[in-house]
């Protein structure tokens, strides 16, 4: 038997395809340029969104996970933390007071962009946000169409699950501004591309972009 908190999730989705995500959900799951990996990140990001007080309650169900400083989840590398379980709830109370915001499209040429410095950060064994060849994400995703209005660029490592790549970020622990958490909950955004792969360090490496707008460059 499913909780209430389940059946609520289930409701939120129900109700969120019958109004206005058809197409969207169409868009995501054709995506063939994605992975799996790939569509249930785009998925949970959009989620969380939507229904954040109810995504708090995934948080706060992460927490057995926790010992103190430490992440140990079954079959993933153990993550070394700089705040504890104090991070996690700090999220979970922002999530419990945040208002739904708009789902993000996805784009193809942004994914793309990530894609590229997924492969850039597996080759160098690194874990920063400027490239190998000097790029930074705007010229990244721009190899592939226009981004518009602002742009940024969050990176996941050592996740290979999606709800705990964007439960990482959301938490952001060590990061004193959490502008991985804003970047997700930020309305500014309307789009967004994702890319991860293997990284022979963290194992897992997710890189996700969002704009204010993107144009996608036309097929010749």
């Amino acid at each position: 038997m499913k909780s209430k908190f389940e059946i609520s999730i289930i409701l939120c989705w129900l109700l969120f395809i019958l109004l206005k995500g058809v197409a969207y959900a169409n868009d995501v799951e054709e995506a063939t340029y994605l992975s799996p990996l790939e569509k249930a990140v785009v998925h949970e990001i959009n989620l969380a969104r939507i229904a954040p007080k109810n995504y708090a309650s995934f948080l706060e169900q992460f927490k057995k996970y926790y010992h103190d400083k430490l992440i140990k989840i079954p079959n993933e590398t153990p993550i070394i933390t700089e705040e504890g379980v104090g991070a996690l709830i700090e999220a979970a109370k922002f999530l419990r007071s945040t208002k739904p915001i708009p789902l993000l499209i996805l784009s193809k040429g942004m994914s793309l962009g990530a894609k590229d410095h997924v492969k850039d950060l597996s080759l160098l064994r690194g874990s920063q946000h400027r490239g190998s060849d000097k790029s930074q994400p705007w010229d990244r995703v721009n190899r592939y169409g226009t981004w518009q209005k602002v742009i940024v660029e969050n990176i996941s490592f050592g996740h290979d699950r999606a709800r705990n790549i964007v439960m990482s970020l959301m938490i952001d622990d060590g990061v004193p501004r959490r502008g991985h958490r804003k970047n997700i909950f930020n309305s500014d955004f309307r789009v967004m591309g994702v890319a991860c792969g293997k990284h022979p360090h963290y194992k897992t490496v997710c890189v996700i972009t969002f704009a204010g707008g993107y144009i996608e460059r036309e097929k010749k």
